[in-house]
């Protein structure tokens, strides 16, 4: 069975009224797994970071004030989310959860968790709901395992990951690929290894051509040992925030041609859910689904 990962918490915070981030959909997809016959026994409980070894990785100061509440109210306007000590647990345990979803990847060649994809975050400053970049932790963590000297991290998130392509800048055994809205969310992009700017309204047929194209490039060159798959769903035709036109389908078979090209390669993949903003939560709970479809965890 392909291990899933999975803490109450990634959907417990408290948020404004009509907030924009849709915390409840990660107990709602784990809700709809059960309901389709996933067996609980394959769900993993992650748990929190050390801050001490966060500290190590990042700008000390921006995850002390990060974790003690301290960070100024332009920092926090940035992050998106108001400070509290439960959104300090919340994304130490979510990115905890990316990490061992690379662990599960490496011993099982396959395992998902179900959020991440913070791929916003910077050393020294979170942005667009992302305080802490566990793609990039969980690359530096799979790097540590014998036999892993390059690690792919493949963002499809409608948003590029400027975080990510900062952070691994100068470290060739983290390779950055980023396929994105070219008109969208961060307005000032950063320098992936590959990037793939995608014109707003893009479809389906032009969207899985530039994916395998992307898919084959990044392999072929870099010659990866493992893989980190950001499958965001903002891609979807219905996101609030996405502006491509790609179908549930579509979602469906981008996933497919990841997991078939890993396979092909025989490169573990771990991949997270990433964005996902349609306000119905049921409605986008069902596209996230594709991903464990296409994983094979589940069928119709």
């Amino acid at each position: 069975m392909i291990p899933l990962v999975f803490h109450p918490i990634y959907s417990q915070l408290e948020l404004p009224f009509k907030h924009r981030f849709p915390i409840e959909k990660y107990q709602a997809i784990k809700d709809s797994l059960l309901e389709l016959g996933v067996s609980e026994s394959v769900f993993h409980e992650p748990t929190a970071l050390d801050i001490s070894k966060l500290k190590t990785i990042f700008e000390p100061r921006y995850i002390q004030e990060l974790v003690d509440g301290s960070l100024d109210k332009k920092a926090m306007r940035r992050i998106g989310f108001p400070w509290s000590e439960q959104l300090v647990r919340r994304t130490l345990t979510a990115s905890g959860g990316t990490v061992l979803t690379g662990e599960l990847a490496l011993e099982h060649g396959k395992a998902i968790n179900l959020t991440g994809g913070y791929h916003h975050a910077f050393a020294n400053f979170g942005s667009g709901f992302c305080m802490v970049n566990d793609l990039y932790l969980c690359a530096l963590n799979m790097l540590i395992k014998p036999d892993i000297d390059k690690v792919l991290i493949f963002d499809c998130d409608v948003h590029q990951g400027d975080g990510t392509a900062k952070l691994a800048q100068g470290n060739e055994s983290i390779v950055t690929v980023s396929l994105h809205g070219e008109k969208n969310f961060p307005y000032r992009k950063q320098i992936s290894d590959l990037d793939f700017a995608l014109a707003k309204g893009t479809g389906d047929e032009e969207y899985l051509e530039t994916v395998e194209q992307a898919l084959q490039i990044a392999i072929n060159t870099y010659q990866p040992d493992a893989v980190i798959y950001d499958a965001g769903v903002d891609i979807h035709i219905d996101d609030d925030l996405g502006h491509l036109n790609i179908s549930t389908h579509g979602v469906y078979q981008r996933d497919c041609l990841v997991f078939d090209a890993c396979k092909r390669m025989e490169l573990p993949v771990a991949a997270v859910i990433g964005g996902g903003y349609q306000r119905n939560i049921a409605a986008l709970s069902n596209v996230h689904l594709q991903l464990f479809k296409a994983a094979g965890v589940c069928t119709e």
